[in-house]
């Protein structure tokens, strides 16, 4: 039981600490994906350069993040854009469609 409200004191104090660090959303849709992403890890604040995965995301949870991104975005979106773009900053811009040319063509070819 110590231990258990150890892990959950020493949470909290990850998330203090992080929330002074974060650089914050920068744009409505890095906003509305922030609080996606908190909401189904269940952490405090997310920032533009936080990576999904280091935040405690894995595949099961990228599934629940994906589902709940089409529904909020009503757009398509799969997991692998999530892989291949981890940080909120990276995801952002991919569904905004501002990747680079060359990104572009490489996934039209996959």
């Amino acid at each position: 039981m110590a231990e258990q409200l150890g892990d959950v004191r020493l949470g909290t104090v990850r998330d203090e600490i992080h929330a002074d660090a974060v650089d914050g959303p920068s744009t409505p849709l890095e906003a509305r994906l922030a609080e996606l992403w908190s909401d189904v890890l269940g952490v405090g604040r997310v920032g533009r350069y936080d990576n999904f995965f280091d935040l405690g995301g894995n595949s099961l949870v990228a599934v629940q993040l994906v589902s709940r991104l089409r529904s909020a975005l009503d757009m398509r979106v799969s997991i692998a854009v999530l892989f291949e773009n981890p940080t909120l900053e990276a995801l952002a811009t991919a569904l905004a469609g501002d990747v680079p040319p060359v990104v572009a063509l490489l996934e039209a070819v996959r």
